[in-house]
């Protein structure tokens, strides 16, 4: 079945690396939870705060998740943080009890600012929100992009203090000065992770220069901690402590192990669709033969992604060229064989994806430490068929890889409403772009674009359209913070950690709120917060 790599096992110049590769799992299984330095003790549910207490009371919990019991402490010290936790472990509550204790629900007006990557977790943070705090006078406005303005403008008007939505939308609002940052105490990035992946960062950038000119907390909550979410919280958060509590999850040294069940007629398309979802930076594809290498590149260029192959078969040309945008970091995909790819590395992987199970079983050791290096984090994707998924969990056991995990495999429903919230937050970003003129220009098409939403018949053409558009600006890989972390920066351009008097650190310099045209060229310097 294998051309290039036989079951004698790999070539010795691999066995060095698969041994550190082993070793180094072994390691990191053992390490269950990552504290900050002057750790703070968990917190139950009957030494909460009043307020935060009663709000549980009302909610019928009768205890605190781990992640809550954990990080609830350091939010109400007041200490700037980083947590890794699961999606679904209870992190929503995490940060709800404390901003119920820290806010004043008898001032009007945004005092808790939580970014999400969709609509459907800004409706799902909303509706935490009013389950905790809807009866204790908590306001809360969920703000996202395809629907009316409307019901958004209202909560702002009702003086909403806590504000949660999807940046692109947020960032709307503040641009028209709808929604004001004033009263802000505490900015939280949920699920940091998938914001990235969906291209909120140069939204997120421009949220950040409308931040105040005095301390605020910040946190940031990722299922996962890669290199560039890493750096995200360099830049917007002012000296981040790191809480890990992923207590089946290696933390951010390691790597997750996930596997998708696939049909075995439907395998590439079921690649695309996890593609689509993941949305990877960047991701070494392994296949086991040659043949299969080109078959996958072909797949993933027809589809429109920025791939490339590299196999034996490759031209001595051909393959410098593509070494050579490897090398560069300018290459989303790289389809391989495990002999092609021997001794690449690629910047940042954020993806290691098995098109199908190595024959080998150290093999797998090899292509997932592929991701995960330096300290660390990716994801290391699996695509099985039938009994495959059975020589898969052999290979963990060997391995003693605890924490692979089977995902279910995205359906076209899946995709079609993810890439809709990325178009739709594309084309929002590209009108705040456009000027007076450009605006006054397109209006033109404006009855025209009604009619065809109205026919049926011409749903084809718009379909078309916005095909090409997200072919032409989203198929590229997610902009992500830059591969240098900033340097530590002076107290005239960051928010410093917060006085135990509220004051704003010496030397700042007051700068006048804006009142119109923070257009292009005309934003604020940027804050950590």
């Amino acid at each position: 079945m294998q051309e290039e790599v036989t079951g004698n096992g790999p070539a010795a110049d691999m066995e060095s690396d698969q041994a550190a590769d082993q070793r180094r799992l072994k390691e990191t299984v053992e390490e269950r939870v990552v504290e900050p330095e002057n750790a703070l003790p968990e917190v139950t549910l009957d030494e909460l705060p009043e307020l935060p207490r009663a709000a549980c009371d009302k909610a019928g919990w009768t205890k605190l998740l781990p992640v809550q019991a954990r990080a609830i402490p350091y939010i109400l010290a007041g200490r700037n943080l980083m947590v890794q936790s699961h999606t679904g472990s209870g992190k929503t509550g995490a940060f709800l009890l404390p901003i119920l204790q820290r806010i004043d629900l008898a001032k009007k007006g945004c005092q808790a600012l939580v970014l999400v990557p969709t609509r459907e977790l800004a409706s799902q943070v909303s509706r935490e929100a009013e389950l905790l705090g809807g009866t204790l006078g908590l306001r809360t406005a969920v703000v996202y992009g395809g629907v009316k303005y409307g019901p958004q403008l209202d909560a702002f008007r009702g003086g909403a203090q806590l504000v949660v939505g999807t940046p692109g939308r947020i960032l709307d609002h503040l641009l028209k000065e709808t929604l004001l940052l004033d009263h802000l105490q505490i900015f939280v990035f949920d699920e940091a992770d998938r914001m990235l992946s969906m291209g909120f960062y140069p939204d997120m950038k421009r949220v950040q220069q409308f931040l105040p000119q005095r301390p605020i907390n910040g946190y940031m909550f990722s299922a996962t901690m890669p290199p560039f979410v890493i750096r995200l919280a360099a830049e917007f958060l002012r000296k981040p402590e790191f809480l890990s509590l992923s207590r089946d999850h290696i933390h951010v040294t390691a790597t997750e192990h996930v596997y998708y069940v696939v049909p075995g007629m439907q395998r590439e398309r079921s690649l695309v669709r996890i593609i689509e979802m993941e949305n990877p930076i960047s991701a070494i594809i392994f296949c086991n033969m040659r043949s299969t290498v080109h078959f996958v590149s072909v797949v993933l260029k027809r589809f429109g992604y920025d791939a490339d192959e590299l196999s034996s078969d490759l031209a001595q040309g051909a393959r410098e060229k593509v070494m050579a945008r490897v090398r560069k970091g300018t290459l989303r995909f790289l389809v391989a064989t495990d002999v092609a790819a021997r001794g690449i590395d690629i910047p940042d992987l954020s993806h290691v994806i098995q098109y199908e199970p190595p024959e080998d079983p150290e093999l797998y050791i090899h292509r997932a430490g592929r991701t995960g290096r330096v300290g660390a984090s990716g994801t290391a994707i699996t695509l099985v068929a039938g009994m495959e998924q059975f020589a898969l969990k052999s290979i963990a056991r060997s391995f003693n890889i605890t924490d692979l995990r089977e995902r279910t495999v995205p359906t076209d429903e899946d995709v079609e409403g993810i890439v809709a919230q990325r178009v739709v937050a594309a084309l929002e970003a590209e009108l705040r772009s456009r000027d007076s003129l450009e605006k006054e220009r397109m209006r033109r098409f404006i009855s025209l674009g009604r009619n065809l939403a109205e026919a049926e018949e011409e749903s084809p053409l718009i379909a078309m359209l916005l095909d090409d558009y997200y072919q032409r600006t989203l198929q590229a890989a997610p902009l992500s913070p830059s591969a240098e972390t900033p340097k530590e920066e002076d107290e005239t351009s960051s928010v410093a950690p917060p006085h135990s008097d509220g004051s704003a650190p010496e030397g700042r310099k007051k700068h006048p709120r804006r009142r119109s045209g923070r257009g292009r060229g005309q934003e604020r310097t940027r804050r950590p917060a």
